[in-house]
């Protein structure tokens, strides 16, 4: 079973295939979601500290290059599904935006 670190959170046990966006839900951590997991608003930014959270596919290349995020290392946890450990740094979470709902649950 992967293991999903979490820097300031701890780390958790993981189904394989679980989406990141509900894994870091699930445990508590704030993420924003406000689209619904459709890879549409970018507010479930991500950075990828270690692990291989696989291949970016061209609708989460394209909304990062429209809100001009260039780091290869940036990504949507909305569009990642957990197949191996992985150690990340959530970027926008409910406490840092001022949001209050984090965004409709994605569908697993």
């Amino acid at each position: 079973m992967p293991k999903l670190t979490v820097e300031g959170y701890g780390t958790f046990d993981v189904e394989e295939g679980t989406k990141l966006a509900l894994a870091l839900e699930d445990h508590g951590i704030p993420i924003l979601h406000r689209c619904g997991g459709n890879s549409r608003c970018a507010t479930c930014r991500i950075e990828v500290i270690s692990g291989d959270p696989g291949v970016m596919k061209d609708q989460e290349a394209q909304i990062l290059e429209a809100r001009g995020v260039d780091d290869p290392k940036i990504r949507l946890a909305c569009q990642i599904r957990i197949t191996r450990s992985l150690k990340v740094r959530s970027l926008m979470t409910m406490d840092s935006s001022g949001f209050t709902d984090p965004g409709p649950r994605p569908t697993p």
